[in-house]
């Protein structure tokens, strides 16, 4: 499976032609804000200028992404169709990887037919590949990371664990955080539930934690230092892994929020933004952005609450896209809810019945899209949960199924 959904995806980028990125904007839409760091990595002017022109050393993003796509234009040239097709390779790898952590956790869980049928349903589901073949983005390597978590999370709790194997699972436990949060530090939400939920299990079982919980901490700041050493060495201050909040809390909390991202007001949209980040610098407009959105909920604060419940809706929902349609119901994003409703559904089952992990499932659920409730809703921004979704869902089908017969039989009597 992981083999073929690889092939299969790479076919893809070059049957949809997703190389050609857009080219709009001197290539902006290459990667973004990392395709503009990465560009910056290439020329030898360092980790600086997510938005081009010269701004200086940057920590709008977290570094590994962008440091990758920088290697990729170093080798292969700056926005190129072969850099395109290198980093969509990548992510096409990232992504079909994920099925042998997703295989092994619902193994655990929810036994063999869920792991298997979980496994296939993640790895050939077009759904999938679109973000793998055309987002340049951490968008498939922070699903793997979470699910490698997850894994480990699972053994470590598990009784049988030799004593001299949990060390080891303490340490690739802070290691996995670690590489997981330079990659995308929003899903250190889930790891305060993480970590708490291992000490539970373990203690319910008569197995020590303190220890490993040290050795754990330790070397998930061990792995963090390099980059925070430098953020503090570079600006002068701390710097927690990047600084762009101010900038993302004022694009969903301003006098045009609806409960979606405001693109209007992006600095590479906007050219009096763009000019004012420039002239004050990042850390000065990421706390001028900051102190914007905060005053304009303070002067609402009845509709900062309800485009939050709106934020929340749409997480699950999925973002309404323009039409010029008159028609009472969209129906683009019914599938999107669907899968929501099932994962949902699932997690109530597998509760109800106390499987194992259920609560790490549930802990996963409620703590990651914490913030973008308050922020502004995107559907790649549920994709890093995609995987543990698809094991709910594949689970409560599975359920369905089970039952089924035994109805049949009685109503047959």
């Amino acid at each position: 499976m992981v083999l073929l959904s690889f092939f299969l995806q790479v076919a893809a980028i070059g049957v949809f032609r997703q190389y050609h990125t857009r080219p709009g904007e001197d290539n902006f839409g290459f990667g973004f804000e990392m395709g503009r760091i990465g560009r910056s990595i290439a020329l030898g002017q360092g980790f600086s200028n997510p938005y081009g022109g010269n701004t200086g050393p940057s920590a709008w993003e977290p570094p590994l992404y962008p440091c990758l796509i920088g290697g990729v234009f170093k080798i292969f040239g700056i926005y190129t169709y072969a850099s395109a097709w290198v980093l969509l390779s990548i992510n096409s790898l990232f992504a079909s990887l994920t099925t042998i952590p997703v295989f092994l956790i619902a193994h655990r869980t929810f036994g063999p037919r869920v792991a298997i049928w979980s496994a296939r349903a993640l790895a050939m589901n077009p759904y999938v590949w679109y973000w793998s073949v055309h987002w340049i983005w951490d968008t498939t390597f922070t699903p793997l990371m979470l699910a490698l978590i997850f894994l480990v999370s699972l053994k470590m709790a598990s009784p049988k664990m030799e004593h001299w194997l949990a060390w080891r699972a303490w340490i690739l436990f802070g290691a996995l955080w670690g590489v997981g949060a330079l990659a995308n530090p929003t899903m250190l939400s889930f790891l305060p539930f993480c970590g708490l939920w291992i000490w539970r299990q373990r203690y319910k079982r008569g197995l020590p934690s303190l220890g490993g919980i040290v050795l754990s901490s330790f070397v998930f700041f061990l792995v963090l230092s390099p980059w925070l050493v430098r953020n503090y060495g570079v600006f002068g201050r701390f710097v927690f892994i990047r600084d762009d909040f101010g900038l993302q809390f004022r694009l969903g909390n301003n006098k045009l929020a609806d409960g979606m991202l405001i693109a209007t007001l992006q600095p590479n949209l906007n050219k009096p933004e763009l000019e004012k980040f420039q002239r004050v610098g990042e850390i000065a407009y990421e706390a001028e952005c900051r102190r914007q959105a905060f005053d304009w909920i303070r002067a609402h604060p009845g509709r900062f609450a309800l485009i939050s419940m709106k934020r929340f809706f749409y997480y699950w929902n999925g973002v309404p896209r323009p039409t010029d349609s008159r028609a009472p119901w969209d129906f683009r994003s019914s599938l999107f809810l669907a899968s929501s409703v099932l994962a949902i559904w699932g997690l109530v089952f597998a509760l109800r019945q106390k499987r194992p992990g259920a609560w790490l499932f549930a802990g996963l659920v409620a703590t990651y899209p914490t913030v973008y409730y308050f922020v502004y809703p995107h559907a790649r921004y549920r994709h890093p949960i995609e995987p543990e979704l698809f094991i709910l869902a594949v689970f409560l089908l599975s359920e369905v199924r089970s039952r089924r017969p035994v109805v049949e039989e009685v109503i047959a009597d």
